[in-house]
């Protein structure tokens, strides 16, 4: 018991004599302190007293697919911060291939009776069975906020690039150069951006000429993955590539180099994101910049405003991208524009 309330009290900036009121339930502590303790409490992994296990903490669950992918640790410093300044106490749960499921991490958050939960990532367009998780921090009306995706049933805030917007600035660039053989490398079926920029392109394909031919290659978010996709679309004559992510990018070019060709003279490739070190790629990356710093902060703020008690937003928030022309791209190969 002096253990757990000295380590509290470190945790929590308090004396122990605080904590034990806190967990007494005594009065005489203002309720920033008492949240304070209770949050620490939590994070530290203890039980709460019986009478206090049905409060809610200072904790905020961020929910991300990977950490491999720069984009997700950026979105992870922007939303951390955030939290922080609100008076939050962040717990990251990261996601990796045969690790702790989504599903587990949302009962563990329940356990630590979370004010909310951030997700993103965009992988939930998926079979009506597996919603399941989700409808539990429904039914307990938990404040939720999706990041780039959602599951659009369930009526939880969104927070999202503009796919669309994305798909036609890099398809306008490629265009521009004279490409007219442009592959698309899109994440799996059920990753819900990747589905908005394939129904982007559709529109604007067509606009753009019978003479356009877009074909897709769908993939995990893994480089070798990529590289795999990215050949097949090379080896079937496309000269540019529009990636769903700039890890797909990476995977695209070295694709390219493993066919003896160079990028952006034989092959030109977009990629999505702007992540961290993408200026420092060989070549640096043309990519279509996502404001991650402007989402995090708004998705921060929705779910805030749903722990204070305000209704939640049901309509999307769309913010524009911005692309982003470095050496990845250049004019369609001579060869192919005079008709090989």
């Amino acid at each position: 018991m002096t253990k757990r309330l000295a380590e509290v009290a470190k945790k929590a900036g308090v004396s122990e004599a605080t904590v034990s009121r806190v967990l007494n339930g005594r009065s005489g502590v203002s309720e920033a302190t008492r949240a304070s303790v209770l949050t620490a409490l939590d994070v530290l992994g203890y039980e709460r007293p019986t009478k206090l296990r049905g409060e809610r903490g200072r904790l905020v669950g961020l929910v991300l697919p990977e950490l491999q992918n720069p984009i997700f640790p950026a979105l992870a410093e922007v939303v951390t911060a955030s939290l922080a300044q609100r008076g939050f106490t962040p717990a990251l749960c990261a996601r990796t291939i045969g690790g702790v499921p989504e599903r587990d991490y949302i009962e563990m958050l329940l356990d630590h009776q979370v004010s909310g939960v951030v997700f993103a990532g965009g992988s939930y367009a998926l079979a009506e069975a597996e919603h399941g998780h989700y409808r539990q921090l429904l039914d307990r009306r938990m404040p939720v906020v999706m990041v780039n995706g959602g599951v659009d049933d369930l009526g939880f805030p969104h927070i999202s690039t503009d796919d669309a917007v994305a798909v036609e600035q890099a398809f306008g660039h490629l265009r521009s150069l004279g490409h007219e053989k442009i592959g698309m490398v899109m994440g799996p079926e059920d990753h819900v951006p990747s589905r908005r920029k394939l129904a982007a392109v559709k529109e604007v394909a067509a606009w753009s000429g019978p003479e356009v031919d877009w074909p897709v290659e769908r993939t995990n978010f893994s480089m070798e993955s990529a590289r795999l996709a990215a050949t097949r679309l090379i080896q079937r004559g496309n000269t540019a590539l529009i990636c769903a992510s700039d890890v797909l990018a990476l995977g695209s070019i070295r694709a390219a180099r493993r066919l003896g060709l160079d990028v952006p003279r034989d092959v030109s490739v977009v990629g999505f994101d702007d992540s961290v070190l993408m200026t420092c790629t060989d070549p640096p990356l043309t990519t279509v910049r996502q404001p991650i710093e402007l989402m995090g902060q708004a998705a921060v703020d929705v779910l805030v405003n749903q722990i204070e008690g305000a209704a939640a937003t049901t309509d999307e928030l769309l913010f524009e991208p911005e692309l982003v022309v470095r050496g990845s791209t250049g004019p369609v190969p001579h060869r192919v524009a005079a008709g090989g």
